[in-house]
Formats: structure tokens, sequence, C-alpha cells
């Protein structure tokens, strides 16, 4: 069965810089989520749950590993997600995702309201 996404991903190469322990390395998108990203070309040791910083241009944000993947012996991908929402982060417009991320999470409430 296929795994149903929360967020819709919008396939999108951007260059960005993550930070990890006070080291800055050069990575690149492969997937954006208005709450997250799938980043790629990382020649770092990433741990899920860990905390790293991206930078987008002048804008950065906290973002928590979800996922890491090894694809070679010096490279990794991994999941991304946003500790704090920041509007147009990546500098694309996600402005649908967001609606309808915002849409489903009002829902759920609701839904979760009316089993109390």
């Amino acid at each position: 069965m296929a795994e149903q996404r929360k967020n819709k991903r919008t396939k999108m190469v951007l260059p960005v810089k993550v930070s990890i322990s006070g080291a800055t390395h050069l990575a690149h998108t492969f997937d954006l989520t208005y709450v997250g990203a799938r980043i790629g070309g990382l020649h770092a040791e990433l741990k899920a749950d860990q905390v790293v910083s991206l930078q987008r241009g002048s804008k950065k944000a906290n973002f928590r590993v979800v996922w890491v993947q090894q694809i070679s012996p010096n490279e990794v991908q991994a999941g991304v997600q946003a500790v704090d929402m920041q509007s147009n982060f990546w500098g694309v417009d996600l402005s649908e995702q967001e609606k309808e991320g915002r849409n489903v999470e009002a829902l759920m409430s609701l839904m979760s309201a009316k089993k109390a």
C-alpha cells in the first residue's frame, strides 16, 4: 500500500547551507513542502531527531532531521521538517500547499475536539 503524505511535494533543486554543530556544509534540495524538504549532496553525518540550521539566501531556520539515508560512503540524503514555520523560507510560492496543510490541520483539530 502506498504511503499517504501529509503534504504535497514539489520537485525543486535549490542550493542551501546546512549548519551542523557549528560547521557549515553546502547541500541542495530535491523536494520541497511548505514545512520541510528532502536534502542531498550533504557530506556530513546526520542523525534522526537532530536539529540543524538551514540557510537559503538571507533566511535561516531550524529544521529537525526526520530520516537519513546513506547514499555513498561520503554522502547522505535527509528529510527535514521546520521547527518553526517561516513564511516563504524557500523563496518560491508554495502557498497552495500551505493552505491545504492548514485546512487539514483545522479539520483534524475539529475532529479530535468532537471525540472529546
